[in-house]
């Protein structure tokens, strides 16, 4: 049989085959736009999203068997507000995961309602990116489109809507949105509240491996699929990146350098840190995970190369940062492009360099850049640490990973050890990972990993580069809170 994973990203949806046995039959991309209406603003239109993924099904699936094709599963970008109104139309484009125009109703949950309260209630604080102060910008700056409101969802669960018909949600996508109760896995009925939504407008909770139901006939019939093809929750892309890269059961590990970077320890036992500083989510194998998010990552790289440097020959940059490089530069970066949610919480946050003298290179400049964001990663590796938390080795993956450079960056600056797996698909891998399990290819998701999930490389931490940047990571922890005050006022 065959199991489809939808990996709705921010840029484009990747669409991937797998068959039974893990192996990756096909993989598909189409991109869609990004709009910016205003600074600090991201949306996208839901209707762009299902094209994209219709006509990446097809693209899919049109070389193979099609009557093989036994479940569709996500994984998709967080915490985007998608609402519809009684006739299931789209209201207004999607609030995305990156939007920073939340920072009055963020300040209004976290100071007026409570950081204690909001703890209390969700497991979690408010951060401008989460989908409650997007509810209540609404609420605030909309208010004829709030009063039109039937349903709230996430991204990647419109795209089930619209394969099954049924508003759905899976419990590690619910846990981003700050409307959820992560320890009972429920909807919070003080948040609501707050928020002046009925519970009766939120999609219906599943865990990520069960299926919400199966394909529309009719869409059955345009795909050449069965009816019977089942519609599977999926996960938020991080947790679905997880289970893509063995990370489930207890204190596994996983980084993830997509647009956004991610650190994600999974753990059987619900918990949270005194400051809120790591996310508090349910996990898509059924248990937990915490989760430190910094929202520019690879796009640091992008960006730099890209817009900076005018270039895409990443490789030959990076060749001229060598070994004997690293752990010595002067040159520091802040990597906060977008502004910053783990573990600082702060959207008035900026990129900065600092320490540049007249001897600094292009190579230093570029070098700083990845450090910069080695360095946000161990900021929260840091608050796990100060759990109790002893992470000796992580996955990773997203696009970033496929740098040996920055690789090796992180191994010695978290001073771990970075396995490497034989499929880097991350979300697309592991939500057709979900709909295998939901179809009983597998009995559960922690034996799908276990029997899907290959290392095929370790980079090892080397003891003196690792020294230099022990040094280097305790310089770059005392900047941010040097230049904090500054922010607001630039930005």
């Amino acid at each position: 049989m065959y199991y489809i994973g939808v990996d709705l990203g921010t840029s484009a949806v990747k669409l991937l085959l797998m068959e039974g046995n893990g192996k990756i039959a096909n993989v598909v991309s189409k991109e869609y736009p990004l709009y910016f209406p205003n600074p600090g603003w991201s949306e996208q239109k839901p209707e762009d999203w299902w094209s994209a993924v219709v006509e990446g099904l097809k693209e899919l699936t049109a070389d193979f068997d099609k009557s093989q094709v036994a479940g569709i599963s996500f994984g998709g970008q967080m915490h985007g507000l998608v609402v519809l109104d009684k006739d299931d139309n789209v209201i207004r484009p999607a609030l995305l995961w990156n939007d920073g125009r939340t920072f009055e109703e963020t300040d209004y949950l976290n100071q007026v309602i409570g950081k204690d309260k909001l703890s209390q209630y969700t497991a979690n604080i408010a951060f401008t990116g989460f989908t409650a102060p997007k509810i209540l910008w609404m609420k605030n700056k909309e208010p004829e489109n709030f009063a039109k409101i039937a349903k709230i969802m996430l991204p990647k669960d419109y795209i089930a809507y619209k394969l099954s018909g049924v508003h759905c949600t899976d419990v590690s996508d619910a846990s981003g949105m700050l409307l959820f109760d992560v320890k009972n896995k429920c909807w919070s009925k003080e948040m609501l509240a707050i928020c002046g939504i009925k519970e009766s407008q939120m999609a219906k909770i599943f865990e990520s491996y069960e299926a919400v139901g199966t394909i529309k006939p009719e869409l059955a019939k345009e795909f050449g699929f069965k009816e019977s093809v089942k519609i599977v929750a999926g996960a938020g892309d991080n947790a679905a990146a997880a289970v893509g890269t063995g990370t489930v059961g207890d204190a596994m590990c996983n980084i993830s350098l997509g647009t956004s970077g991610t650190i994600f320890i999974s753990s059987k036992e619900f918990g949270v840190d005194k400051n809120n500083a790591l996310h508090s989510f349910a996990h898509a194998d059924g248990h937990y995970h915490l989760m430190g998010c910094m929202l520019s990552a690879a796009s640091c790289n992008k960006w730099w190369m890209e817009e900076i440097m005018q270039t895409k020959e990443f490789a030959k940059e990076q060749s001229a940062i060598t070994d004997g490089k690293l752990g010595n530069n002067h040159v520091y970066f802040l990597p906060y492009l977008m502004g910053e949610r783990s573990p600082h919480n702060d959207s008035n946050a900026r990129g900065t360099f600092i320490g540049m003298t007249m001897d600094t290179s292009r190579a230093d400049m570029y070098q700083a850049v990845l450090e910069g964001v080695a360095f946000a990663i161990r900021d929260s590796l840091e608050v796990a640490r100060s759990l109790g938390i002893d992470i000796k080795r992580s996955k990773i993956c997203g696009g970033g990973a496929k740098s040996p450079l920055w690789k090796k960056i992180i191994a010695n600056v978290l001073n771990i050890k970075i396995d490497v797996i034989e499929s880097e698909e991350g979300p697309g891998y592991g939500g057709a990972m979900l709909a295998a399990v939901a179809c009983g290819e597998y009995a559960s998701v922690e034996e799908a990993a276990a029997k899907l999930v290959k290392v095929v490389d370790t980079i090892e931490p080397d003891s003196e580069i690792a020294a230099r940047y022990e040094e280097r990571y305790r310089k770059f922890a005392q900047i941010y809170p040097a230049v904090k005050e500054l922010f607001p006022k630039i930005s």
